[in-house]
């Protein structure tokens, strides 16, 4: 969430860059403002009330040694008169910073000054482009007939086993999607990735902490009887490795990369651009994560965008990659960068991975700090990509690369598959 004293100091700026995402933002900060002023004012009356209660402990003491019992008795019925009053000032305190943090909660992140300003993925800016989109025959299909026609994929029988959006992989569409998790395994950890393996369940502090919750509730899945949440996306467990964590400046930057299912409940998701692999309950991912020294993080998220960049260069598939505009940028991102992949048979563009720099944002829940050069504490900067999302990687595989004797296997995925031809 948003640093008080930043809202504090910056609140012509805050209200400014969020009209970006289409939010009138003022209320919120004025009311923001109040409680933190409130706040404040209670701190100041609690801190009097201890210093006075503090005082009159010690004088009571030094009565006692002077034989001064009566006066000593006198003064200790104020002190306990001090100690409730503290007491009702310090359950205040905390209702006060309570409902300030509530109010945090609904503010998104601040969009960085590039962002461009726009309602919808419509408003996107397109910075890059790569790759040439193969000219494919008239009897060409879709990846969902070519998972069919070759039984590499079956939805039906995942539909069967557990409901729609889990599909099942056979053979070597199985072979073909571990091939893709080794590789993309291998890209991050070539690059200073360090890999872990990561839980798929997360409590609810870790939902707070990378800011899925309050904002994302509706789209996980939450083990009620356990009060555990199924993981969105390899970032939570990530990033929460570093919840409540002092490092210091030397550690800065950290960089991982893991595998992980991801589980999406993807609700009032319909119609036909959601059909095989386009919009899934249950796919993998790999992920990377970084943790940067401020004055650094945006160097590093051009570091893991030309990261991403490379690796499908070396698939050969034709990409583009957007600069999301302020009405698509999620709730926790300063900036965003999407990459999407041409699939040929749809006609479409298909999103494979988002490249954000969080800023403070995280961090501030996460309370991830680092100790600086003047030895204060300082909220490091998060960022996350997928490198890279699998299910519209392979659907990009699976129809640009669909010849009439199979679909060919990307030259660099072979050594991993075993087989260059899919038929």
């Amino acid at each position: 969430m948003l640093q008080v004293a930043f809202i504090r100091e910056n609140k012509d700026l805050v209200i400014k860059r969020l009209e970006k995402r289409n939010i009138d933002a003022s209320q919120m900060i004025a009311d923001v403002l109040t409680f933190d002023e409130e706040r404040r004012g209670i701190q100041t009356q609690l801190d009097n009330t201890l210093a006075e209660s503090n005082t009159l402990s010690k004088e009571i003491g030094n009565l006692y040694k002077s034989g001064k019992a009566q006066e000593a008795n006198a003064l200790k019925e104020k002190t306990s008169q001090l100690k409730e009053t503290s007491k009702e000032l310090t359950e205040a305190l905390n209702a006060k910073a309570e409902a300030l943090n509530e109010l945090l909660y609904k503010i998104p992140n601040v969009p960085n000054e590039i962002v461009p300003s726009g309602n919808s993925d419509e408003d996107n800016e397109v910075v890059f482009e790569a790759g040439e989109v193969p000219t494919l025959s008239k009897e060409a299909l879709p990846h969902w007939e070519l998972a069919k026609k070759y039984d590499i994929i079956d939805f039906e029988l995942g539909n069967k086993i557990t409901g729609a959006g889990f599909p099942v992989y056979k053979g070597k569409g199985a072979r073909l999607q571990r091939a893709l998790i080794a590789y993309f395994l291998d890209k991050n950890t070539e690059a200073g990735y360090k890999e872990y393996q990561l839980p798929h369940l997360v409590n609810e502090a870790s939902g707070f902490g990378t800011g899925q919750l309050p904002d994302k509730e509706g789209q996980m899945y939450h083990v009620t009887g356990d009060n555990l949440y199924l993981i969105p996306t390899g970032e939570v467990p990530g990033t929460n490795i570093f919840r409540d964590v002092v490092l210091n400046e030397a550690d800065l930057p950290i960089g991982i990369t893991g595998y992980t299912p991801c589980f999406r409940r993807e609700a009032g998701s319909y119609g036909a651009h959601v059909r095989g692999l386009n919009r899934l309950h249950q796919f993998d991912k790999v992920e990377i994560i970084r943790v940067e020294h401020p004055k650094n993080s945006y160097d590093a998220l051009t570091g893991m965008v030309e990261h991403v960049k490379s690796i499908l260069n070396e698939l050969k598939l034709p990409y583009r990659i957007l600069r999301l505009c302020g009405g698509d940028l999620g709730f926790t991102s300063a900036l965003t960068y999407d990459f999407e992949v041409f699939s040929t048979a749809q006609d479409r563009w298909l999103e494979i991975s988002s490249v954000s720099n969080f800023e403070t944002f995280q961090a501030n829940r996460l309370k991830l700090r680092f100790k600086n050069s003047e030895g204060k504490n300082e909220l490091a900067h998060t960022l996350n990509g997928s490198s890279l999302a699998l299910p519209r990687v392979l659907a990009g595989i699976l129809e640009n690369y669909q010849t009439e004797n199979g679909i060919e296997i990307p030259e660099v995925l072979q050594p991993y598959t075993g087989f260059k031809i899919l038929n």
